[in-house]
């Protein structure tokens, strides 16, 4: 449990740590490739150290300090079956992308996770794989973990994807890549494409014409150094605290601006708040650049669903700055997908945010909040969820007292240091 006492405003300059999409998918296609691959600034958080022990246990040797991270694989030739079952944590990204790769591992292997990963649904991943060639059992409830796969001689196809799901997409990448033929991936509408970016970086090929994604299977990679840069769902609890915050103004460096991936500014700005950002590099595909976003009035906007998965992860935030605009409320529609992440995070972010003192509701396919509510504090239950437990955080800027939340180890799943980043934008 931790109290947290009102204080502002947010004012300085930082870096936040490394892309957790990105450090997941780095791991994963240096595991596969061929010779050493070095990757800096890795985040070095729990749900990303799940994807490291992940490859550990498949025979992989994978060095990690402080500064980087060195792998060292002779490829997917190279993988052996693990002596026990491979633990996930609460790390769902791993579990979703750690199946397209074992789909073409001719030898069984368990996986399992934490109560609330052996809860969250993975058939969405195992019927097309299931559909491409591997076999899958189940210890409890089809469908989810605990589960044994058991790779195949993997066939290609040709699939529409059903949801909007960047862990679905990558999976069917992973296996397509291991697969010999052409697979085609159909996305309604577009989310992160980390994979397609960065497999070029290791020799690989991944074909994107509008919203088809075509791999053809049997590709050589060879090990690669990877900058990752900082991870831009990290800068987003410190760009809506900066635009909720009177007085505020937060500057945040070398973070991604992949187009994917930022669609909360894009709907901030949409809602007034004064924004700016700039791509200044590249690493490798990967854009990067500067964000500043100072104090704003805020009105109303719509979401629209195709830019839900720009921002899927950053939901909440999108609902606490909705308590501050000048009207009636806002309406947050096509987000079911919340309903499956760490817990469910549409009733999570509306009992937090009530808890707070805002007016605000779930609806039938979404939520409502109210406009213009003064937050009182008061005591959250995080539900074990690190971004309900970092939004209400910086909720307590904004609070007219002070804010206890119940459990905040989970921020460690992504941002191990949140708090010290908190404190050096409010000293």
């Amino acid at each position: 449990m931790i109290a947290l006492k009102p204080k502002a405003p947010y004012s300085g300059q930082l870096m936040v740590p490394g892309d957790k999409s990105i450090s997941h998918r780095a791991i994963i296609l240096g595991s596969l490739a061929s010779g050493t691959t070095i990757i800096d600034n890795f985040l070095h958080a729990e749900d990303c150290m799940r994807t490291v022990q992940a490859f550990r246990d498949l025979g992989i040797h994978i060095e990690v300090d402080d500064a980087k991270v060195r792998i060292e694989s002779e490829g997917f030739s190279s993988f052996e079956r693990p002596t026990s079952s491979i633990y996930l944590g609460n790390s769902g990204t791993t579990a979703r992308l750690l199946l397209g790769v074992l789909a073409a591992f001719p030898q069984q292997v368990m996986l399992t996770g934490d109560p609330s990963l052996v809860n969250r649904p993975m058939d969405r991943v195992i019927n097309p794989l299931r559909t491409m060639g591997a076999a899958f059992t189940f210890d409890n409830i089809n469908g989810k973990l605990p589960l044994n796969v058991t790779g195949n001689n993997l066939s290609p196809i040709t699939y529409h994807l059903p949801i909007d799901s960047a862990q679905l997409k990558s999976s069917l990448i992973l296996a397509g890549l291991l697969t010999k033929g052409t697979t085609k991936i159909y996305e309604n509408n577009k989310t992160r494409n980390h994979t397609e970016k960065m497999l070029e970086a290791f020799g690989g090929e991944c074909h994107v014409n509008g919203s088809v994604i075509s791999i053809t299977g049997e590709q050589e990679l060879a090990g690669a150094n990877i900058q990752v840069p900082g991870d831009f769902s990290s800068a987003a609890f410190w760009i809506t605290a900066a635009v909720i915050t009177p007085h505020s103004e937060v500057i945040i460096d070398e973070v991604s601006l992949n187009e994917t991936r930022i669609g909360l500014i894009h709907v901030l700005k949409r809602m007034g708040a004064n924004i700016y950002f700039e791509v200044t590099s590249y690493m490798g595909k990967e854009p990067i650049g500067k964000i500043i976003a100072k104090h704003s009035t805020l009105h109303a906007t719509t979401l629209s669903e195709e830019v839900i998965p720009t921002c899927i992860d950053e939901i909440p935030l999108l609902a606490l700055a909705a308590t501050q605009i000048d009207g009636d409320g806002m309406e947050f529609r096509h987000i079911n997908e919340l309903k499956f992440k760490e817990t469910d995070r549409i009733n999570a972010t509306i009992d937090a945010l009530t808890s707070l003192g805002a007016k605000c509701s779930v609806t039938d396919d979404g939520m409502y909040i109210n406009g213009k509510s003064r937050l009182t504090g008061g005591s959250v239950n995080t539900f074990d969820d690190h971004r309900i437990a970092m939004m209400a955080a910086v909720a307590s800027s904004i609070c007219l007292e002070e804010v206890i939340l119940n459990e905040v180890d989970c921020i460690n799943i992504s941002y191990p240091n949140f708090f010290d980043d908190m404190d050096c934008l409010l000293r």
